[in-house]
């Protein structure tokens, strides 16, 4: 809205009205408002909570401290959503496709994850909205962003090129005149980095790039849905979640910025994006909701986010990272959220597997404990039978959240080493 107001302004040579102009300006303004949103509305709500009684059910995992979290205020990702949504509003290109993807998505999968803790608090278990009714919700938003993605002529790219220079025989990337429709993606490690669905739907003739688009589609619903229940898995210890997701916001505004600027897509040797610079606001605000979101949430958690908050903030990392077509690039910078999700896939694997067929009556575990982070807090003296002991001690969960934010900061690092490594 303020957006809007600085365009009035600036045909009235309103001083200062060109501001809004800046995308850096305007990302600044998200970041700035987000926080103060969250850090000011997030004290209201928790106490809001604690008097309606909304607390989280705590199962008994044997874990030190576990028990003490018991009654903590639960739904705490509505903090998240409103401080992401109010500045993206005020200071936001609203016209802008991206930014109403985002925001669509925002809310989509915020509420699937409202409904989830709700049912929970009511019935006062740990069964919320069946999981199948939660595929459900993931695999509709992954059709809308996909079909948008298809069908809107906003969302284009101007494919790069890698020639070589004749006048000094140095490699130049130019790129082509004309913005086009492609379901184009980025992939690592290759001189040519760009990968087309269509290649691999080539066999149909014809209707290779309608091919193409189908199987683009089925990659961000699969896409959404994995990294929206790797956060919810993750999102298990004081300030996890919320903390592995800001770094990953960090990197992909970073990549945002970079994709919608051609110069420096230039020399990454990376797509043209234009008209993404709107997703740089809307991340702003992404990171410094996650950042007052802290303030409450790190080590002793004060209210803990919920399913409202860790399927929407999967999804939104999902979304995002397939706006900038960078959604092969997930298993790198997500790594956190891949690697906890596999952790308990592998587990109930192997425990079915021993008990139906190997006739175990207990099963095998690979693991202590699952997801992941669990294991970590379990003692490795055998009084669990499981393949890997270590670590014999258990790690305190405020160091143990902040070994988990290094390697994410590492994975960060990483994902961006892979765009330039040919």
């Amino acid at each position: 809205m303020l957006y809007y107001l600085a365009d009035i302004l600036e045909k009235m040579d309103f001083p200062g009205a060109r501001l809004m102009d800046y995308i850096t300006f305007r990302s600044g303004a998200a970041l700035v408002l987000s926080l103060f949103i969250a850090l000011v509305i997030g004290r209201k709500i928790i106490n809001r909570l604690q008097l309606m009684q909304v607390g989280e059910i705590i199962r008994d995992l044997d874990i030190e401290g576990q028990q003490q979290k018991k009654g903590t205020p639960t739904m705490g990702g509505v903090i998240i959503i409103i401080s992401i949504v109010i500045p993206c509003l005020l200071v936001g290109n609203l016209s802008n496709v991206y930014m109403i993807l985002l925001l669509v998505s925002t809310i989509w999968l915020g509420s699937i994850g409202f409904l989830d803790d709700y049912l929970k608090i009511k019935r006062q278990n740990k069964d919320g909205l069946k999981g199948k009714f939660k595929i459900v919700g993931q695999v509709g938003l992954g059709l809308i962003v996909g079909l948008t993605m298809w069908l809107s002529p906003d969302i284009v790219i101007r494919e790069n090129h890698e020639v070589e220079n004749a006048a000094n025989q140095e490699q130049v990337i130019t790129y082509e005149k004309e913005d086009i429709k492609s379901t184009q993606t980025t992939i690592p490690f290759v001189k040519d980095n760009n990968f087309d669905y269509a290649y691999l739907t080539s066999w149909m003739g014809k209707y290779a790039q309608l091919g193409g688009w189908i199987l683009f589609i089925l990659v961000v619903i699969a896409v959404v849905t994995a990294t929206s229940n790797g956060a919810n898995l993750t999102d298990g210890l004081d300030g996890l979640a919320a903390g592995t997701s800001a770094i990953i916001g960090v990197a992909l505004a970073i990549m945002a910025y970079l994709g919608s600027n051609i110069v420096y897509s230039s020399y990454l040797n990376i797509m043209y994006i234009p008209g993404s610079e709107e997703l740089v606001v809307y991340m702003a605000a992404f990171i410094g909701a996650l950042v007052g979101f802290l303030w409450y949430n790190a080590n002793p958690a004060q209210v803990f986010m919920g399913d409202t908050g860790s399927l929407m903030l999967g999804g939104i990392i999902a979304v995002y990272a397939i706006m900038i077509h960078k959604e092969l690039l997930i298993p790198v910078l997500c790594g956190i959220f891949m690697v906890e999700a596999l952790s308990v896939v592998i587990q109930v694997s192997v425990f079915k597997f021993a008990k139906k067929k190997l006739n175990k009556p207990d099963g095998y575990r690979i693991l202590k404990m699952t997801p992941l982070h669990h294991h970590f807090q379990k003692k490795g003296d055998g009084s669990i039978k499981a393949l890997i002991q270590f670590p014999k001690t258990p790690i305190p969960e405020g160091r143990l959240v902040t070994r988990f934010w290094i390697i994410g900061i590492f994975l960060a690092v990483i994902t961006f080493v892979t765009l330039k490594i040919r």
